[in-house]
């Protein structure tokens, strides 16, 4: 270490890199990481020593599922409150869903609306994924050349008027134009017609809400999906799965070689329709919460690689639009700060490992957009780290979240894993849950 410039070295006894869990230090010069040696290799003349004893040292998070919904609805979240909240919870990068914000991003002018808006609020880096809609296949490859990471669509309605589903004449068509140019489409997989004909029944009752949005609706539309794909040799992204009933046959497009991933969220994996009470809507999301055999296929296929990543869904609103109906009420579940503890609390329980975790959650993410800067602790990487006390534990208090409304499922929960701070590209963004001044970068895709 001597000969190379090294500005900071972290050291842990505990240091998850993509070899395995090892005692190190971890140099880091110009936000970059330069070496990981021994734990009790010499510090450089120059070089400011971070010792975290135990507590362990993981690659930042990467989280590709996020609704920032800045500018236009920024009083249910924004970029400064949702970065907050990512570098409070061990997260270094971000990428902004298209919708809920007014514009969405579905123009080159509107992704530039939404960086000039992110420029100087951003805590944690930030990329941007575009939308495809029934209208803009004439603004798919502007939107891909100007950088952002692939196209979400809905094969049903979203919940906001300004982005339509497409069907699948219409998806057909996106698809086509963005396999022409190498692009990815994740995708809102519940088909339309089987939600149309599922029983409606408002009111306070889980049960009616999940009788609502029934298996096979994600089924069908997956199964759909993988045929575009496989027809159109595309690349496909299935977002947010909580239906254990498709896995079979996503693992069967997988071992046929369609280019086919999979996402789920920390609610699906920690939280089930069991528990949830009537009337308590901050448990609404789409597809929803599922039973608790459900969720013990989920982690499953966690294990054996069918689902490939675990991205937060953070999808925020305001306290007023969490009626007791769940009919009516937003569908939406806000984990953006704590879906580290909340994966590492269920996790642990079922005899996986943070190097499960960090594969899941950091690793994973970052291939998926193409990320290779991020994800991983190796040389050449950006200097991202989160800090974790793994067998620390917190009960969640609503007002200790940095996001904007601390409206959230996890109330009153006790979690494994404090995320002691959290470091991007060399430098510390939180301490003790607390962030600092707005450090990241916008990013956008590399060709």
């Amino acid at each position: 270490m001597a000969d190379v410039a090294v500005e900071l070295v972290l050291r842990s006894t505990r240091v998850i890199t993509p070899e395995g869990t090892r005692a190190a230090s971890v140099a880091v010069a110009d936000g970059k990481i330069t070496a990981v040696l021994a734990h009790d290799a010499e510090v450089p003349a120059g070089a400011r020593l971070e010792d975290f004893g135990d507590d362990v040292l993981l690659p930042g998070l990467v989280d590709t599922h996020v609704h920032v919904n800045d500018p236009g609805r920024t009083e249910w979240e924004g970029f400064w409150t949702a970065t907050r909240a990512a570098a409070a919870g061990g997260i270094t990068t971000i990428l902004d869903m298209p919708l809920n914000s007014l514009p969405p991003t579905t123009t080159v002018d509107h992704l530039r609306v939404k960086q000039e808006v992110a420029r100087t609020k951003a805590h944690v880096d930030v990329g941007f994924w575009g939308g495809a809609l029934p209208d803009n296949v004439k603004d798919l490859r502007p939107l891909h050349d100007a950088g952002v990471y692939g196209f979400k669509c809905f094969l049903s309605p979203s919940g906001v008027d300004e982005f339509p589903q497409l069907d699948q004449e219409r998806l057909a068509a996106s698809l086509a134009e963005i396999t022409g140019f190498g692009g990815l489409m994740i995708v809102h997989a519940e088909d339309p017609h089987h939600l149309e004909s599922a029983p409606q029944n408002p009111g306070p009752k889980y049960a009616d809400f999940l009788a609502s949005r029934p298996k096979d609706a994600e089924n069908t539309a997956i199964q759909n999906l993988i045929d575009q794909a496989r027809r159109l040799n595309a690349r496909v992204h299935v977002l947010h799965l909580s239906s254990s009933d498709a896995l079979p046959l996503i693992a069967a497009a997988k071992a046929e070689g369609v280019q086919i991933t999979v996402e789920s969220c920390p609610h699906f994996l920690t939280l089930t329709a069991e528990e949830v009470p009537d009337g308590a809507t901050e448990f609404k999301c789409c597809p929803p919460i599922r039973e608790s055999a459900n969720q013990d296929i989920l982690w499953d296929a966690l294990a054996d690689g069918t689902i490939d990543c675990i991205v937060s869904d953070h999808s925020p609103s305001t306290a007023d639009l969490k009626t007791g109906d769940f009919a009516t009420a937003w569908g939406g579940i806000s984990s953006l700060q704590l879906g580290l503890p909340a994966i590492w609390t269920e996790a642990r329980k079922r005899g996986r490992g943070l190097e499960d975790v960090v594969r899941w959650m950091s690793a994973a993410p970052a291939a998926l957009a193409g990320l290779a800067q991020k994800g991983a602790i190796e040389v050449g990487r950006d200097a991202d780290f989160a800090v974790l006390a793994p067998e620390e534990t917190f009960t969640v208090d609503p007002a200790e979240l940095h996001h904007r409304n601390q409206v959230t499922a996890y109330a009153g929960k006790t979690l494994h894993g404090v995320v002691k701070s959290t470091w991007l590209r060399g430098t510390q963004i939180a301490d003790h849950g607390t962030p600092t001044e707005p450090k990241g970068l916008l990013l956008e895709r590399q060709n």
